[in-house]
């Protein structure tokens, strides 16, 4: 990842984990003023993003170390490995607390306290959530340019796990706040606990699908997803480009990290280029494809005749 891009996904998890312990905070006291399991629910939502967000910040930094003899390929498969735990930890403390918790007030009753409360650090959380999904959408906006793609199919695609998860879980978030806030409203109105605990079931199912998501997305990319079908062609075609080259013929490509591409080509060079030629050829062909793509950070190419000449031979 071209080191603005990844300041900027730095950027964009710092805000999204500060903000979200200082939604965790106010929710946990809120939810013990008020009783409300949908509170509590939503505390235990907002501690496991903070939780992630830490995490994520790790990953961001250990990705970044250079390679080394042990490591050749660098380390930027390690935030795929550490959003997967990120991911889990959603999944057993933000999920497993909301469902179990909701299902007990289903089922065992709750005495509602003050709620008043409640709906202050709903409405003021909602507006923080809504800041932190903004500056998140707003780098999403700016590498779908950059991609020509749509945000969605960009956010569906994209290697940038950390922007990724700080999107899905602020959408989940805010989601989430505003299912609190239903079920607190419908339980002052019926009298019911039991929407409250509704409410923290559905927070739970969404923190689920969020984990779920974020576990299968990193599992593909850790074990080595070839880079999107756009930049593969692109690649493709600045190689087939080049004047010292007859023809691709093979391609492959593999996600190293986020925003991390590696290259390896079997190509068809001109039958001119051989012996000191080939290797200069190689460099120069190596040095363009990284100018034009700096995402690229390891190209592998391999001389090879073309399948025509292959036959004749």
């Amino acid at each position: 990842m071209p080191d603005s891009e990844n300041g900027e996904s730095l950027g964009t998890v710092v805000v999204a984990g500060a903000a979200n312990l200082a939604i965790a905070l106010a929710k946990l006291v809120a939810g013990l003023l008020s009783s409300s399991s949908a509170m509590l629910s939503e505390a235990a939502h907002s501690a496991a993003d903070t939780a992630t967000e830490v995490v994520l910040f790790a990953a961001i930094r250990h990705g970044e170390r250079p390679a080394d003899p042990r490591h050749p390929l660098g380390h930027g498969r390690a935030a795929y490995l550490w959003a997967i735990v990120a991911a889990c930890f959603t999944l057993v403390v933000g999920a497993g607390f909301s469902l179990t918790h909701g299902w007990h007030t289903i089922t065992a009753g709750e005495d509602l306290g003050d709620i008043g409360v409640s709906y202050l650090v709903l409405a003021v959380s909602f507006a923080i959530e809504s800041v932190s999904l903004w500056r998140a959408l707003r780098q999403l906006r700016g590498e779908a340019r950059r991609w020509r793609v749509s945000p969605g199919r960009l956010l569906h695609r994209t290697s940038d796990t950390m922007l990724k998860a700080v999107v899905l879980e602020d959408l989940a978030a805010l989601i989430g706040i505003a299912t609190a806030g239903v079920g607190l409203l419908l339980s002052q109105l019926t009298g019911s606990a039991v929407w409250d605990g509704v409410a923290s079931i559905v927070i739970g199912l969404l923190l689920l699908g969020v984990a779920l998501t974020l576990i299968r997305t990193n599992a593909s990319l850790l074990i080595g997803q070839a880079a999107p079908r756009g930049l593969q062609e692109e690649i493709r075609g600045e190689l087939a480009a080049q004047p010292e080259v007859e023809a691709v013929v093979e391609l492959v490509t593999v996600m190293m990290g986020p925003g991390q591409v590696m290259v390896a080509a079997k190509v068809d060079f001109r039958d001119e280029t051989s012996g000191e030629r080939l290797e200069l050829a190689s460099d120069q062909v190596e040095r363009r494809l990284t100018e034009r793509f700096p995402e690229i950070r390891q190209v592998f190419l391999d001389p090879t005749p073309g399948r025509s000449t292959a036959k004749e031979a």
